[in-house]
This record gives structure tokens, C-alpha cells and sequence, in this order.
């Protein structure tokens, strides 16, 4: 089971454009590149984004790198006008939001 970094584009009323999964990893990480999303995003038209990866070990915690990556993200693509609404951490069978976590 490996790492998978994935998109959610929505338009301005938060209407789904496309989901794409962008970046694939190792058992204990992905690597993700800002330039990557925003250039994704611009090609997306897409005016918000909801950013979700799954954790191969099953735990959904959100680790410093999640928080850090997300961060990155929404200081790009607000460069750009684009919100970044949230970002699911998915485990065995649950996920944890960072918003709701108050991460975000």
C-alpha cells in the first residue's frame, strides 16, 4: 500500500470539476509539489480545492508534515486567489478532517 496525494477542484459555488489524484509515494510518504497544484489548479479553473491523502499505515493523525505541506499549499495558491477548504488524512476506514481538527 503505498501513499496517494489527491485533488478535489471546485468551481466558485464549490462544485466538483475534477478529482486527481497527483502524486504517489512510498509506504511512509509522498512527495508533493506546490508548483505541481498550482499549475493543476490554473488548468482546473478551479476557485477552491479540497486536498486529501491516505496514510498507508492505516492511522489517520495528521503528522507535522501534513500540517507543514498544507500550510505550503495555502499560502501558494492564495497567490492565486484560490482556497484551499480542506485537507483529509484517510486510515483504515475513517479519515480525519484538519479543519475540524483546528490544524487549519
Amino acid at each position: 500500500n503505498l501513499e496517494v496525494f489527491a485533488c478535489l477542484f471546485l468551481d466558485n459555488k464549490h462544485r466538483v470539476i475534477k478529482f486527481e489524484e497527483l502524486f504517489y509515494g512510498t509506504i511512509d510518504g509522498a512527495n508533493v509539489y506546490p508548483r505541481e497544484v498550482v499549475k493543476r489548479t490554473l488548468q482546473n479553473n478551479a476557485a477552491a480545492l479540497i486536498l486529501a491523502h491516505n496514510h498507508p499505515s492505516g492511522i489517520a493523525d495528521p503528522s507535522q508534515a501534513d500540517i507543514t505541506i498544507t500550510q505550503r499549499l495555502k499560502e501558494a495558491l492564495k497567490l492565486i486567489d484560490v482556497r484551499v477548504l480542506d485537507h483529509f488524512v484517510i486510515g483504515d476506514g475513517y479519515c480525519v478532517s484538519l479543519v475540524e481538527k483546528g490544524l487549519m
